[in-house]
């Protein structure tokens, strides 16, 4: 199993950033895909996941309103669009395969993990 996030970099306050999910159309078809980021010394945090049809999108509240996470069907990667960045959405960001749709942000509920990748918003 191959999961992969990339996209991450480097943007100042209010600015946007789009990052990328990619893996084995078996993996992509399996669940739910999920972001979460994670800080040095915090746990996992949950930011937004969408179902394998791409109909249902579950948020953050800190997401709701300024993020969208997008999929064209279930072999698609998984996009998640940040727009009005601060500096609390720094973080390495984790896309997670494999969810359940009754508890979408649990990071337990989710079989795959990849690499993340990093966003900084600079102040």
């Amino acid at each position: 199993v191959q999961l992969q996030a990339y996209g991450g970099g480097l943007v100042q306050t209010g600015g946007s950033l789009t990052v990328s999910c990619a893996a084995s159309r078996r993996t992509f078809s399996s669940g739910v895909i999920g972001w979460f980021r994670q800080v040095p010394a915090k746990e996992r945090e949950f930011v937004a996941a969408i179902s394998a049809s791409g109909r249902s999108t579950y948020y953050a509240d800190s997401a709701k309103g300024r993020f969208i996470v997008s999929r064209s069907d279930a072999q698609s990667p998984v996009y998640l669009q940040m727009n009005s960045l601060n500096p609390e959405d720094t973080g390495v960001y984790y896309c997670a395969a494999g969810g359940s749709q009754r508890i979408p942000g649990d990071y337990r509920s989710y079989n795959y993990w990849g690499q993340g990748t990093l966003v900084t918003v600079s102040s």
